[in-house]
């Protein structure tokens, strides 16, 4: 049986997408995961409601991405920020929705058709409630969690675990990563930021790497650049071989994700926009 969202199908040279939008130790959402600020120790803190001023994306933004495994058109990945909040245990949440499935002719190989829904509250920038439905290669795959932020506590499937404070899902970990401002970065900063899945916390960890310029069929950007401490060994030959670029605007959108892997190479990269809070300033051509 596959590992829901792990690394890549196993016994065959192609990658699932959704375990490259969406994986377990992630590729595409969790390499914006870990834009935060020095996260590792809220757990010493005493919790206090915090107010995120959101400058980076509104309700009706839509990302498209494409995926690529070396030449192969694999996939689609999508980013939906539905269009009117929702009430979960009181708090007035964004309701966001992100979705991978492979292209029909790659359905024989590995079909995948994923679904992820994120409900964070617009004051704190934390998960209220998180849903997770896949089917991956005839895997299929639902998990449902409520978060108690106030308590530090989530009820996954119906048990109970202790958790940091403001820890976040796999989805909401991406847009709370958009939040925060990147303008006095420095190279070789390391951040990290505790998420909850699978049962588990993990403290992701990632580094700033720079700003340079990209070149995309979409036209050229200013881009920040993100590298991701991976796991080396299983997919990845070093800890260094995932490489995010993200728009260098207000809108911190990922432009593009290279990623080097054991039997190859992934790309993806974003092919369409919409509803965006911000302009592009970041494409100069």
């Amino acid at each position: 049986m596959p590992l829901s969202l792990s690394y890549f199908y196993h016994g065959t040279m192609f990658v699932n997408l959704a375990e490259i939008l969406f994986m377990k130790k992630p590729f595409f959402l969790l390499a914006f995961v870990f834009a935060s600020t020095g996260l590792a120790s809220l757990e010493a803190q005493e919790y206090a409601v915090r107010n995120i001023h959101n400058k980076a994306f509104k309700e009706g933004e839509v990302l498209t991405f494409k995926l690529h495994y070396g030449f192969i058109n694999a996939g689609i990945g999508v980013l939906q920020v539905m269009d009117k909040p929702v009430k979960v245990s009181g708090k007035e949440c964004l309701h966001i929705v992100a979705t991978g499935r492979t292209i029909s002719s790659f359905d024989w190989i590995y079909k995948v058709r994923d679904r992820y829904e994120t409900y964070i509250d617009k004051q704190a920038m934390v998960p209220m409630k998180f849903v997770r439905d896949v089917y991956e290669g005839g895997y299929v795959f639902k998990d449902n969690y409520l978060f108690d932020q106030q308590s530090n506590k989530v009820n996954a499937n119906g048990e109970q675990f202790e958790v940091p404070h403001y820890v976040q899902d796999i989805v909401s970990s991406f847009y709370y990563a958009r939040t925060v401002d990147f303008r006095n970065a420095r190279k070789g900063d390391t951040f990290e930021v505790p998420m909850f899945m699978d049962k588990e916390t993990h403290n992701f960890k990632f580094r700033f790497m720079g700003r340079t310029t990209l070149n995309l069929d979409k036209g050229k950007f200013k881009v920040m650049i993100f590298m991701p401490v991976v796991m080396k060994g299983r997919v990845f030959k070093n800890e260094e071989d995932l490489t995010v670029y993200v728009s260098d605007d207000d809108n911190k959108i990922p432009l593009q994700i290279k990623a080097n892997i054991l039997i190859g190479s992934v790309k993806m990269t974003l092919t369409d926009y919409s509803g965006l809070k911000n302009p592009l300033t970041s494409k100069i051509e």
